[in-house]
């Protein structure tokens, strides 16, 4: 068990349940899984661009990416339906809370010029997106191997009712939010 669900269960859902006022165990948010997502338009003319991308998500999460593919066609773009258009990867129990150290206590420090994520990144429900411009502030991609800098998005998504509780929940996850 990493150390961080074992926080999470002895001192993060004690905390919540006196901060929030939920009587049962069940009512606090936890993480349900987490999502990772390139997309590629570059995808349409250049065939190794996929599987470049496919080789960086399976070394960052450790797990092999699904090739999402376009719903419809959109003749101004020059896509068809059918035609791969990303990457993604969802990760769910051990895996999810050894990505979320990481990304936590690894990778987010190493963004260039880094303040903090943005607070409002929230959906409504307690679900929060973050935005990667580059995939290289991951450490297991190495620069001089890869094609081209490309941008990621990670979804976290949460049982949690509310973006406060979502928010609540990821701050004492340790996720490093901008100061306001």
């Amino acid at each position: 068990m990493s150390q961080l669900k074992e926080k999470y269960r002895k001192e993060i859902v004690p905390m919540m349940m006196e901060r929030m006022g939920y009587t049962n165990v069940m009512q606090v948010p936890r993480l349900e899984k987490i999502v990772l997502n390139i997309g590629l338009g570059e995808a349409i003319t250049n065939a190794k661009a996929l599987e470049a991308s496919e080789s960086d998500l399976a070394a960052i999460t450790g797990q092999h990416p699904v090739i999402t593919r376009a719903k419809r066609s959109i003749s101004a773009f020059r896509l068809r339906a059918g035609m791969p258009i990303g990457v993604k990867v969802t990760l769910r129990g051990q895996k999810m809370w050894d990505f979320f150290e990481k990304l936590v206590t690894i990778t987010l420090p190493r963004v260039r010029e880094f303040n903090g994520v943005p607070r409002d990144a929230f959906d409504g429900r307690g679900n929060y997106t973050l935005g990667l411009k580059e995939q290289i502030v991951f450490p297991e991609i190495e620069f001089d191997k890869i094609d081209k800098l490309r941008g990621l998005e990670v979804v976290i998504v949460t049982t949690a009712k509310t973006d406060e509780e979502g928010r609540n929940l990821l701050e004492l996850l340790g996720m490093p939010f901008a100061k306001e």
